[in-house]
């Protein structure tokens, strides 16, 4: 703990923001980092969000006077409790000012949600203030909220408890799980909008796994995703050693497996904030986790041989999570990332199923996917080694991997001399052409040649008008 301390005084000492910070304090006033912050110098993070708590100044004065300093933007989060946010002029780093609970600095401190994030310190005597013996459970992986008050002021805390888990792969506290069982139909009373941002922490953590697993033994999960309810119905099967709920489950870890062992390509490739404000891998987890909702809707079992059946689950699965996702406020590119990934997540194996597997076959995999390509490819690798009843052999799993890695390595060979596949005839032209009027047909038309684009049958426009011709449209 000695060694943590003095971590975090090296770490503020050498933090040029917080530095030029503690400068413009007037005489009488003392400003103290706190919250996570401190919890990051003391396992060794950089950071680029600063909590700061003030005293003897109003924090609006304080973040007005920050504005000023560092020209950046000030924005008010929160008017009745005056927290305000200063955003650097670089857009990377940012500054939270507040004034303490009640101006006393430890009520603010026993009011927090997890003693790992209830250190204190002092900018300018660097006094480390833990009241809740927070850098205790730091050096001890602990995670413990600080009193049961906490969550019924804010039930988001509940959630905060697995997001930090998965994040840093503490143990929580047994005194502390058996609260959040007590409080935990309680998590239905924040805002959507706060649930999602936790959700995507949570699946952000290289211990997602864990935490699900441990929010589930809390009774939290089903608060969250009703739509797991039916998973835990679904039995194994002859192609599944666990439950559907523990399959999925399942997914979610070995997705976490196969990016930690993936080539800097690929994790870079997965670590893009592209949509949403987080990487691509939290969203591919959680698709990974959603990926089969569709099966208890689908499932059959066959009289004669006793196999369970979940024909168009994918399908289904990928319908059913739109409306889910909406709820929850996700964004329209999140949705259709996810929705995406559970509708083509058997596609990988299917496409490298055929007894010879040709480069044709294979760009049309990635022309359909394209920049998802390996994303799928990932989930379907992560869904094959989650699967391992009686009859799924080792010869069969490594077949499917060893194909899916040909995929992969296909996909990364012609990736950079894509180009988008060109409109060869639109809507318009083939209404015009064939005298339709606006109809499904003359969208299933479309579909039909931009599948034989992606096929490679179909290159320029003569060979679309022939493609077309060769259509039986009585029959679309």
């Amino acid at each position: 703990m000695l060694f943590m301390k003095s971590q975090i005084i090296s770490k503020i000492k050498s933090d040029k923001v917080l530095n030029e910070l503690a400068n413009l304090l007037p005489a009488g006033a003392n400003a103290y980092i706190v919250g996570g912050t401190v919890r990051d110098f003391a396992i060794g993070k950089d950071v680029f969000d600063r909590d700061v708590i003030v005293e003897g100044i109003s924090a609006k004065s304080f973040a007005q006077t920050l504005e000023v300093h560092f020209g950046g933007t000030l924005i008010l989060l929160d008017e009745v409790n005056n927290i305000y946010r200063v955003v650097l002029s670089d857009k990377l780093n940012y500054i939270d000012i507040v004034e303490p609970l009640e101006n006393s600095l430890e009520k603010d401190i026993l009011r927090r949600d997890l003693t790992i994030n209830s250190v204190a310190v002092n900018l300018e005597t660097f006094e480390i203030v833990d009241i809740t013996e927070g850098l205790r459970d730091l050096a001890e992986g602990i995670i413990r909220c600080v009193n049961a008050k906490n969550f019924e002021d804010d039930p988001l805390r509940l959630l905060r408890v697995f997001r930090f888990q998965a994040l840093t792969g503490f143990k929580i506290d047994s005194v502390t799980l058996k609260l959040v069982k007590k409080y935990a139909n309680y998590i239905v009373e924040p805002s959507k909008e706060r649930v999602n941002y936790e959700i995507m922490k949570l699946f952000s953590g290289k211990w997602t796994y864990d935490s699900l697993v441990s929010a589930d033994e809390a009774g939290l999960l089903e608060f969250i995703f009703p739509f797991i309810a039916e998973l835990k119905k679904v039995p194994p099967n002859s192609h599944h050693h666990l439950n559907l709920f523990y399959h999925s489950l399942e997914v979610v870890r070995q997705i976490q497996i196969l990016f930690d062992n993936s080539d800097k390509e690929v994790k870079e490739h997965l670590g893009a904030v592209d949509f949403g404000g987080f990487a691509r891998l939290a969203h591919l987890k959680l698709a990974g986790f959603m990926h089969d909702i569709g099966k208890f809707s689908t499932w059959t079992i066959e009289e004669d041989t006793g196999r369970h059946r979940f024909i168009k689950h994918d399908d289904l699965g990928a319908k059913m999570s739109i409306p889910y996702l909406k709820s929850m406020k996700f964004s329209k590119k999140q949705i259709n990332y996810i929705s995406s990934m559970i509708k083509f997540h058997i596609y990988p194996s299917s496409v490298m199923s055929v007894p010879e597997i040709t480069e044709k076959i294979m760009m049309r995999y990635v022309r359909r996917m394209a920049e998802n390509s390996i994303d799928e490819i990932i989930l379907a690798k992560a869904d094959r080694l989650s699967a391992r009843g009686r009859e799924i052999t080792d010869k069969i799993v490594n077949d499917n991997i060893s194909r899916l890695n040909r995929l992969s390595e296909f996909y990364l060979s012609v990736k950079d001399q894509l180009k988008p596949l060109p409109i060869l005839l639109d809507g318009n032209e083939i209404m015009q052409m064939y005298n339709l009027p606006p109809s499904p047909t003359v969208g299933k038309i479309m579909a039909k040649l931009h599948d034989a684009q992606l096929a490679g049958d179909v290159l320029d426009k003569n060979q679309a008008i022939n493609f077309v011709n060769s259509l039986d449209f009585e029959k679309n």
